[in-house]
């Protein structure tokens, strides 16, 4: 079982970044194979629109997106990691979805699995957000279900904390790390 974690906020340490830590650590125990990539460390072009992919099924930009492609067509669970930030996910998460359009070319117009294989792929979704809104959460979720149906992933659920804003603010929650520790468990055990 392979868990892949994608942390999507620009701040290291921060509450998202905790939380998909703990998530890991629960995959890890029930005897997880985990991998977290950092978006922010990656240098991923925003998808150009030049619909090369259409023909081929493969981006043409040469650049980290090709490592995310690798790890996704690898994994058995994925965890999609990003704090809301104006009501909607990270630059970092969103450029990185963006470029998923080669894998929607692949799925839809050249009917290929798009990440290589038919096996059956489970994602979560976790986030922040600084306010206590209704709907916070409901414009990420939209981009991350559709993703997921895009790349064949069922959707599992999502751990999402409103009211969570100052940097390490999650670990006084009385239980949102223990939380998410119980549904990285969950994920793996679902192998």
């Amino acid at each position: 079982m392979r868990v892949l974690g994608i942390a999507g906020s620009p701040r290291r340490g921060g509450n998202t970044d905790l939380l998909l830590d703990e998530v890991m650590k629960g995959a890890t125990s029930q005897g997880a194979e985990v991998k977290t990539i950092i978006l922010n460390d990656l240098k991923i072009t925003p998808c150009q629109h030049c619909d090369a992919c259409r023909k081929t099924g493969r981006c043409q930009i040469e650049d980290d997106m090709q490592l995310v492609y690798r790890e996704l067509a690898q994994a058995d669970r994925v965890v999609l990691a990003s704090p809301v930030q104006f009501m909607g996910l990270t630059a970092q998460m969103k450029a990185m979805i963006d470029r998923c359009q080669a894998l929607w070319a692949r799925k839809y117009l050249l009917k290929i699995p798009p990440l290589d294989s038919i096996k059956e792929r489970k994602g979560l979704f976790i986030s922040v957000g600084g306010q206590k809104i209704a709907n916070l959460f409901e414009p990420s979720l939209a981009t991350v279900k559709t993703l997921f149906k895009i790349l064949d992933i069922t959707y599992a659920g999502e751990l999402v904390f409103p009211g969570i804003d100052e940097k390490g603010a999650i670990a006084k929650h009385p239980d949102a790390l223990h939380q998410a520790f119980l549904t990285g468990q969950k994920l793996a055990a679902d192998f």
